[in-house]
């Protein structure tokens, strides 16, 4: 076998190679795309093993090592570089320091979606960019009518407040911009529709997202999101790895036998989380354990801070939703067996 520690860039990588049958060891610096696309494919036939950190810009690279046959090891990038003593840091020594660990049976390789799922969430990530771009249109003209005197908030974009709307009298660059930022609504609300139209027939096609939608709150883009986010739900021993995971719960700098904990780690998936924390609030809305829950927190401590421990509450039922194959009615009698005291029985509500 081949083995391969490669560092890699967005328009080189770095590749430290050792022969196992033969115990060769060679080194290489190869330009993205065609001189590393032309090395690989002349190793065509032999059983190749690739290591390198988790990184963007490489599924291109993925798709050859796939088409060849090769595996490609994807590792934690902080696990791989606190292994490292020396205080130098160049291209060559990392792709050493990649191969020792692929050698040594030490590489912290790391669990991989699959390129389908990848594809969807690419899906899910534009319709929160558009969603987005919608907000920013809509602020700038409500900015234009609060300029007029007209102060209307969401009845604004009502069928009367539109046309009001329409018919404020402005300076000719104000109207031009009035009318370019209502076409620019329209377009994105059309596209944002298709786009949620597609996210529903994803969702119809993966059983475990449907059953994350029965829980008060969560919505076809916030399971799909889980689902693919999370991935097995056997790679986690617990609900708190699952907090860990999506960086929900405190960073903390204990040592001496005190404990300080400081503001939640923000590790993970940012978008999944965004996700959470707005699903978590639809959900403290109509499930009564989540409401008080929330309450409690919020008198106590902070609004914001409760919002957060809601969201990692949410995730961790989720978490529970997919390990055990359970809908939210199955998890309410769960949770009212394991603790009585505390009902999770929900009003009927739609799910926002």
């Amino acid at each position: 076998m081949l083995i391969i520690g490669c560092d890699f860039h967005p328009g080189f990588q770095q590749v430290a190679i050792f022969d196992n049958s033969t115990g060769e060891y060679q080194e290489k610096r190869l330009r993205h795309r065609q001189e590393a696309e032309q090395f690989y494919r002349s190793l065509a036939g032999q059983e190749v093993r690739v290591g390198m950190e988790a990184c963007g810009h490489y599924p291109w690279f993925e798709r050859l090592l796939a088409e060849l046959g090769f595996e490609l090891w994807l590792g934690d990038a902080a696990k791989v570089r606190a292994t490292v003593v020396r205080q130098q840091k160049t291209d060559r020594r990392d792709a050493e320091h990649l191969l020792q660990l692929l050698m040594e049976d030490r590489f912290p390789r790391i669990w991989v979606p699959s390129l389908e799922e990848r594809d969807v969430r690419q899906l899910l990530v534009h319709r929160h960019k558009q969603v987005q771009a919608r907000t920013r249109t809509k602020n700038q003209l409500q900015a234009l009518a609060l300029s007029q005197g007209v102060q209307r908030k969401r009845k604004l974009w009502t069928q009367v407040g539109r046309a009001e709307l329409e018919k404020l009298e402005l300076l000719p660059y104000a109207a031009v911009r009035r009318e370019r930022l209502l076409a620019t609504l329209d377009q994105l609300e059309a596209e944002i529709a298709e786009l949620n139209r597609r996210v529903e027939e994803e969702v119809k096609q993966r059983p475990a997202a449907v059953r994350l939608m029965t829980h008060p709150g969560v919505g076809p883009v916030t399971a799909l999101a889980m689902v693919l986010t999370l991935g097995p739900a056997e790679r986690f021993a617990s609900g708190k790895q699952v907090g860990s995971y999506f960086g929900l719960i405190p960073s903390e700098h204990s040592s001496g036998g005190r404990q300080r904990l400081g503001h939640i780690s923000k590790q993970g998936s940012s978008f999944l989380r965004f996700l959470l924390v707005e699903a978590g609030q639809s959900a403290a809305r109509y499930d009564a354990e989540l409401g008080r829950f929330y309450r409690r927190l919020a008198v106590r401590k902070h609004r914001a801070l409760a919002k957060v421990a809601v969201a990692r509450k949410l995730a961790t039922r989720l978490y529970l939703m997919l390990r055990e194959d359970w809908s939210y009615a199955q998890l309410c009698r769960a949770v009212v067996q394991a603790s009585p005291s505390h009902s999770v029985v929900a009003r009927p509500q739609p799910t926002a």
